[in-house]
Formats: structure tokens, C-alpha cells, sequence
């Protein structure tokens, strides 16, 4: 089984600090970089995608819906050439800096509500495809959900991922909320474990769901 560990990264803006991306980089492969609409500017998306570079980690775009107040967490209504459009300008600035410093973009993985609406809309799952297309990179998703199918339908190839950090509901979908509670290190390696193992995770039921591949 090949597997890689991602990790939402770059999430600072101006003098406000988010996360601890220097003490995490060093444990994971894979960085999604936040591209300027939920969070960071271009300070801080240079300075990300240099600490990348430093510790051999590739780096992907995690575009937003244009949403900073809210995080990029409240869902919004965007016709579907608004949604590939606000999605190409953000991969295309954080592609500008890995330019800068010789690195490839290595994915694409969209930001909170984008990537709860195109896990249960085939036509916002389609808008990201079709951005995705411009760059020929795969894009990351949940299997069993419309990233799996429309990214795929659209020519774009699809990641399957899961969440150690954030809760299931009982179809299987990811529960995102503007505030997500802190989960503690052995509970979160248990639900990888099983989600590798078993492919299920714990609903918030109690019984078990589909996890992604």
C-alpha cells in the first residue's frame, strides 16, 4: 500500500500566525499550501514554499473559495466558470513561486467548503477538474464521493485521502465546520490505522462508515 502524509500548511497572513508549519514540515510528504482566498498572502506562500523545499516536501495548491473572514468554511454560490476561474488564479500564484524556487507543482486539493460541495456536487467537482486540467496535475478527494468519479470523468487523476483530524457523518462524508476541535496524537493515529487496515472509520453515530482510499 503506498501512502503519503498531508498536511494544510501556509495558513498565516500579514502578522497573524497559524500553525506551527516549521515543526510539522519535517514529518510529512506532502504540503497543501493555502493560495491567498481563506488564508496566507505572498509573504507567506514564498516562505512556505521555501520551508518545503528545505525538508524535500512536495508541495500541492489548496485553493479556496474567497472567503478570509470565514476561513474558506461557509459554503457560497458561484456559477461553475467563477469556480474554475477563482480556482486557476489561486494554483497559478502558488505555481509562480515554485517556479521561483525550482519545484513542480505536485497536486491540487481544494480548501474546506470547495471540498465539501465537490464531494456531493458532480458540478462543482467538474469546475475543479476542469482547473486542474489547465495545470495536468491530479487532485486530491475523498473515494466513493464525485471527486473520485468527475475528477476522473474530466481527464484529471485522483488522490484518495483521509482525515485523522476531522469527524465523519454517517454517510461518509467529512463534517466541516468553521471551528474544528484539536485531536489527541493516539486517537488520531487509531483512526489511520484502522481507516489502512479496515477501510472504516467511526461515525458520529458510533457505527462505521466508509473511509476514503
Amino acid at each position: 500500500m503506498a501512502w503519503e502524509i498531508n498536511c494544510d500548511m501556509g495558513e498565516a497572513y500579514g502578522l497573524y500566525e497559524m500553525g506551527d508549519d516549521e515543526g510539522i514540515m519535517p514529518f510529512i510528504t506532502v504540503a497543501n499550501v493555502a493560495c491567498g482566498f481563506h488564508a496566507a498572502d505572498p509573504m507567506v506562500m514564498r516562505r512556505t514554499v521555501r520551508l518545503a523545499k528545505r525538508f524535500g516536501v512536495k508541495v500541492g495548491a489548496h485553493p479556496s473559495l474567497p472567503d478570509r473572514e470565514g476561513f474558506g468554511r461557509r459554503e457560497m454560490k458561484m456559477r461553475p466558470e467563477e469556480i474554475t476561474n477563482a480556482v486557476i488564479y489561486q494554483v497559478g500564484a502558488l505555481k509562480g513561486f515554485l517556479e521561483a524556487e525550482g519545484l513542480p507543482l505536485n497536486h491540487i486539493k481544494p480548501h474546506g467548503s470547495l471540498y465539501g460541495m465537490s464531494a456531493k456536487d458532480p458540478v462543482v467537482a467538474t469546475a475543479i477538474a476542469d482547473a486542474a486540467s489547465v495545470f495536468g496535475v491530479p487532485l486530491y478527494g475523498m473515494s466513493g464521493t464525485h471527486h473520485e468519479t468527475h475528477y476522473a470523468r474530466s481527464g484529471a487523476a485522483f488522490v484518495g485521502e483521509f482525515y485523522a483530524d476531522l469527524d465523519y457523518g454517517p454517510d461518509g462524508f467529512l463534517i466541516i465546520t468553521r471551528e474544528h476541535h484539536a485531536v489527541e496524537p493516539a486517537e488520531a493515529a487509531a483512526r489511520v490505522l484502522r481507516a489502512m487496515n479496515e477501510g472504516k472509520v467511526r461515525a458520529t453515530n458510533g457505527r462505521p462508515a466508509r473511509a476514503a482510499e
